[in-house]
């Protein structure tokens, strides 16, 4: 198996964490560059959790660019503290990486890879789309040296968890989620249709914690977090799976029941539709035919309960994939 290079843009609060341990462990990702963007922490503090973790397990030589503080029209709003915790990863200290952040932006990171991998690079968005924008703006050919982008964010049929119907990454900046699903690239969109409905459970966190992995017990010390947060949701301790959902997406690593090539857009006006991402989907109940120039798939269902996988590749148990991607 040839790795699939891949650029990271995250956020790193605690899904953050999961995603980053997840591609780290997974056979099948070349971890070529991180780079942060506020959004559940500002991109200064990302930076510094993405460095600790890369430390802890053992990958300081993944190099990570600080991005964009602010939102492009509006000021940060200081994240998420109340579902992250004050320093993104739900109190934990983790060991100081000492390793330096990179000179460049991380828009420029993205474009100096995309130009260092055409044609193979695939882009994972698991914060605001801050950054990706700014890189669109840099490199208007992106779209065609990059192989695609996988983004979690987005509402398609689901209400959404910062607004009625928006989805945090998407409403932190919605000017930018509408630039980067217009430009013309293969987007794949891992909305809360699917995140919502794959859960870790308590179980999940008690096996990370009596892992002799280093980064697995980090895990389930930050999970013990994140559970309070969702206990108001769902009813009991457990955990959505965001980010580590996309990663696996990214990587073709799990079998997609209903994922729709569809037309979508982002609403960045200033009314209640604030950062809601309108796929058009009226085509369900017929198949989903094929939209003329549309180029972004929505996963909407797996095959498979995607907790049991993401298990096994975080603890070492198999190899990372558990079915082809579904058309």
């Amino acid at each position: 198996m040839t790795p699939t290079p891949l650029y990271l843009d995250c956020d790193t609060g605690i899904d953050d964490a999961l995603a980053l341990a997840y591609l780290l462990a997974s056979p099948s990702a070349e971890l070529v560059g991180i780079g942060s963007v506020s959004g559940n922490v500002s991109a200064a503090v990302g930076a510094v959790n993405t460095l600790d973790l890369l430390a802890l397990a053992g990958r300081p030589d993944i190099p990570v660019a600080v991005g964009a503080h602010d939102p492009l029209v509006r000021a940060f709003d200081g994240g998420a503290p109340h579902v992250h915790g004050a320093n993104g990863i739900g109190g934990v200290v983790l060991p100081t990486s000492g390793t330096a952040q990179m000179d460049e932006t991380a828009a420029e990171m993205l474009v100096r890879l995309a130009n260092e991998y055409p044609g193979e690079l695939k882009v994972v968005a698991i914060g605001p789309l801050t950054n990706i924008a700014h890189a669109l703006r840099l490199e208007p050919r992106l779209p065609e040296l990059v192989a695609g982008i996988t983004l979690m964010g987005g509402a398609a049929m689901v209400p959404g968890n910062i607004t009625p119907v928006a989805e945090a990454n998407i409403a932190n900046d919605p000017e930018a989620a509408r630039e980067v699903l217009a430009a013309p690239w293969n987007v794949t969109m891992v909305p809360l249709d699917v995140t919502m409905a794959n859960v870790l459970e308590e179980e999940h966190r008690l096996e990370l914690l009596a892992s002799e992995n280093p980064v697995a017990r980090a895990l389930g010390e930050m999970l013990g977090y994140y559970y309070r947060f969702y206990e108001g949701i769902f009813g009991r301790a457990c955990s959505a799976m965001h980010d580590p959902l996309a990663a696996a997406v990214a990587l073709d690593a799990v079998a997609l029941r209903t994922a729709p090539v569809v037309h979508a857009e982002v609403d960045a006006g200033n009314g209640p539709g604030r950062g809601q991402t309108v796929c058009d989907l009226r085509g369900m109940h017929v198949g989903y035919p094929e939209q003329p120039g549309a180029h972004c798939r929505v996963v909407l269902e797996l095959e498979q309960d995607f907790a049991p996988h993401l298990m096994d590749v975080l603890l070492g148990r198999v190899p990372a994939a558990i079915g082809a991607r579904n058309s």
